[in-house]
């Protein structure tokens, strides 16, 4: 089993099993929105001493955790895993990911930059048909699963590439591997 040095910081027990059957790793788990000063602070401890990585729900709840956490403690890494992956019995969450994914995700985590950047605009989402067509939603949804930045609307998906430092090279490379995955039907 693979070691992480960081705290993966998740929203229940059942993620903290799960992710604990997938790494060895300390996890904290916020129990949803009641995330209390006393576990900030417990994060904000991890966080100095060792790095923290926020691995939350792909849903909008998981999302606002998320938000609500980077804003207070600076410096995190974020993993995300896609819907797909986390889906079962009509129920998004990370203790629905195989140990396979839920590995594959951390080890995908990414740092947000601290200064405003703008290497990509809408018109990359545009020319590769990310926003505006039938297909978006999904083509967004892939790319995002395979730049370890997950799911998000078109405004969301535009302000990660650029919150999460990803390259032009990546952005290329990870739009190659879309094709090949759709077999350029979109």
């Amino acid at each position: 089993m693979i070691k992480i040095k960081e705290v993966i910081v998740v929203e229940g027990i059942k993620d903290e099993i799960a992710v604990k059957r997938s790494v060895d790793a300390e996890v904290i788990y916020v129990s949803g929105f009641g995330i209390s000063n006393k576990t900030i602070k417990l994060i904000k401890n991890a966080q100095e001493r060792c790095g923290v990585i926020l691995f939350m729900d792909s849903d909008s709840a998981g999302e606002r955790i998320r938000n609500i956490i980077s804003s207070k403690v600076l410096g995190v890494k974020h993993a995300y895993i896609s819907r797909e992956k986390s889906f079962k019995n009509g129920d998004i969450g990370v203790e629905n990911a195989s140990p396979e994914d839920i590995l594959e995700s951390i080890k995908n985590a990414k740092c947000a930059i601290e200064y405003k950047r703008n290497e990509f605009n809408m018109g990359d989402l545009i020319e590769n048909n990310l926003v505006n067509t039938q297909e978006s939603s999904k083509r967004r949804e892939l790319l995002g699963d395979i730049l370890g930045i997950g799911y998000a609307n078109g405004k969301k998906f535009l302000a990660r590439l650029n919150y999460f430092n990803i390259s032009r090279e990546q952005f290329l490379c990870a739009l190659e591997k879309l094709k090949e995955i759709l077999n350029d039907k979109y």
